[in-house]
């Protein structure tokens, strides 16, 4: 694992990666829910008949995106998240995934990243409802070195596919020269108990097994980055090795990674203790900042470290 040190943001990493990838081949074309991002000015400026706005209107994005790859493009939709999945959940459905199309979704704010906007921005539901559809392959990126390494994997793939961006700098775990095609990551090792973690959350895990750490604990960490689909065999190898697995996600326990997780395991014949941590299922009113909403929801480092010291300590049966 690379030093931890601070890039420009996931979005903005796979956004200038893509441009590359755009001057390259013009089939390459952005198409925009009036979602603006500086990192977007490029292809206004200098690709501009690879670049289309749709103005407000979500779901006439994932439409006209499904004509350009009819018509032999790659196009990518982007939005904010809740807006680019939820909105337009039939039209990805069946102008999408039903024709096998080669469009990527682009959300940004995954999580609660829009923290002050309420439950209408918030985007907790939407790795539960993307894996629904056949043919969809799901990442979050967890730093910018991933981000911008996604944006040739979903380049080449030709398929459906969804990444969701946090809003937040992270600090960077990868290498430059990463391979992102296993679908998760071994971070950590550990004794008895292992995170498995996406996003945001893989950053709270790395902090709280260093806190755990210095009272003898040592939790193993897994960035599961790519939801859908998982790679079963990686995974079940992974855990197999540990007593207890503990999920954790910014998103809904119901059809999350934690749920995932535990049918990868029950189909591979792993018998492990798995305790899922994540969100309650509720919508959220709370405000007051990210940090302040981890603290009232049991997902800040001090609560979860408690937690899963408690978890870590328990006798499995």
């Amino acid at each position: 694992m690379a030093k931890l040190t601070f890039k420009r943001g996931a979005r903005d990493s796979f956004f200038e990666a893509l441009f590359t990838i755009a001057k390259n081949d013009r089939q390459v074309v952005i198409v925009s829910a009036d979602c603006g991002a500086p990192s977007l000015d490029q292809f206004r400026t200098h690709l501009s008949n690879q670049y289309v706005s749709v103005g407000i209107a979500e779901q006439n994005m994932v439409a006209v995106a499904a004509g350009m790859a009819l018509a032999g493009k790659i196009p990518y939709v982007y939005a904010i998240a809740p807006f680019a999945t939820l909105r337009c959940y039939e039209m990805i459905k069946v102008d999408v995934c039903a024709m096998h199309l080669p469009i990527t979704v682009l959300g940004v704010g995954a999580g609660l990243s829009y923290d002050i906007m309420g439950p209408t921005h918030h985007t907790t539901e939407d790795i539960s409802i993307m894996r629904a559809l056949p043919d969809m392959t799901i990442y979050t990126p967890s730093d910018s070195t991933m981000a911008a390494a996604l944006a040739d994997l979903t380049y080449k793939a030709r398929r459906p596919q969804y990444v969701r961006f946090d809003r937040e700098v992270f600090l960077s775990i990868y290498t430059e020269t990463g391979d992102f095609t296993a679908g998760l990551a071994h971070l950590r090792e550990g004794k008895n108990t292992c995170i498995v973690a996406t996003g945001i959350m893989v950053h709270s895990a790395l902090r709280v097994a260093d806190m755990l750490k210095k009272s003898g604990i040592e939790m193993g960490v897994i960035d599961l980055y790519r939801a859908a689909p998982i790679n079963q065999d990686l995974l079940a190898k992974t855990v197999a090795k540990y007593n207890t697995i503990i999920t954790l996600e910014e998103h809904f326990l119901v059809g999350g990674i934690g749920d995932a997780v535990r049918s990868t395991m029950a189909d591979a014949g792993v018998t492990k203790r798995l305790v899922h941590l994540g969100l309650p299922h509720k919508y959220l009113f709370e405000y007051g900042g990210r940090r302040n909403i981890h603290e009232l929801t049991g997902l800040d480092d001090e609560s979860l470290a408690k937690k899963m010291a408690k978890i870590a300590k328990e006798k499995v049966k």
